[in-house]
C-alpha cells in the first residue's frame, strides 16, 4: 500500500469518527442508519494498524454493547484479536460469525457454499450475503489467520457446539409445539451467547 492509499484510509476512519461525533452531539445518541460504525475495522486491517482497530472495538463494544453487527464486522474483529495475540478472545467473536452467517467461515476458505434447510432470522443469513464477504484464506496477510481459523474450526469444541447449533435450527424448521419452540430458542441462544471455547 501506498504514502498515498494509507492516507486515505486514515482520512475515511477520521470522517467516519466525526461523523459519528456530530451524531451524538446533534442527536444525544447515535442514529447510524448508514452503518458507517461497521467500515473502520475493514479499513484498520488494510492499514495492518491492529493496535487502532483494537481501540476502535473496545469503543464500539462500549457504545453499542447490544449492537450483534454484521458477519463481516465480527469477522474482521475476529481478525483483530488474532492479529493481537488476544486467542481466546478471537474464538469467541469467530463464533459468533459462525452465528451471524453459517455460510462465512466456508466463503472464507473457498468450500462451496451448500445451502442448508434451517430456521434463520433474515435473508442475511442465507447464503447470498457471502456474494460481497471478500476475504479469503490466501490472502498473504491473512495467511497465519486461516491456518489458526482452520485448526480451530476442527477442534471437537467447535465441532460438537457447531452441529449443536445446526441441529437446533434444523429442529426450529419444523418444530410446531411453542413450548418446545420456546426451549430450543433458549439452548440457540445460549449457544450464540457463549463467552468460552
Amino acid at each position: 500500500m501506498t504514502p498515498k492509499q494509507s492516507q486515505r484510509l486514515i482520512k475515511k476512519i477520521a470522517d467516519i469518527k466525526r461523523a459519528l461525533a456530530t451524531e451524538k452531539r446533534t442527536f444525544g445518541g447515535y442514529d447510524d442508519s448508514r452503518g458507517l460504525r461497521y467500515l473502520p475495522t475493514r479499513y484498520y486491517l488494510q492499514l495492518a494498524d491492529y493496535k487502532g482497530g483494537l481501540a476502535y472495538t473496545r469503543w464500539f463494544a462500549k457504545v453499542f454493547p447490544d449492537d450483534i453487527g454484521f458477519p463481516d464486522f465480527l469477522f474482521e474483529w475476529a481478525v483483530l484479536l488474532f492479529k493481537s495475540g488476544k486467542f481466546a478472545e478471537a474464538k469467541v467473536k469467530i463464533w459468533q460469525t459462525f452465528c451471524a452467517n453459517t455460510y462465512v467461515l466456508d466463503k472464507f476458505f473457498g468450500h462451496p457454499i451448500q445451502p442448508l434447510q434451517k430456521y434463520e432470522w433474515s435473508n442475511m443469513a442465507q447464503a447470498g450475503f457471502t456474494a460481497y464477504f471478500t476475504y479469503s484464506h490466501q490472502q498473504a496477510e491473512l495467511i497465519d489467520f486461516s491456518h489458526w481459523l482452520e485448526e480451530f474450526m476442527a477442534s471437537e469444541p467447535f465441532i460438537t457446539r457447531q452441529a449443536r447449533y445446526l441441529t437446533i435450527h434444523q429442529q426450529l424448521l419444523v418444530e410446531d409445539d411453542q413450548e418446545i419452540r420456546a426451549y430450543l430458542r433458549q439452548e440457540a441462544d445460549q449457544l450464540e451467547n457463549a463467552i468460552k471455547f
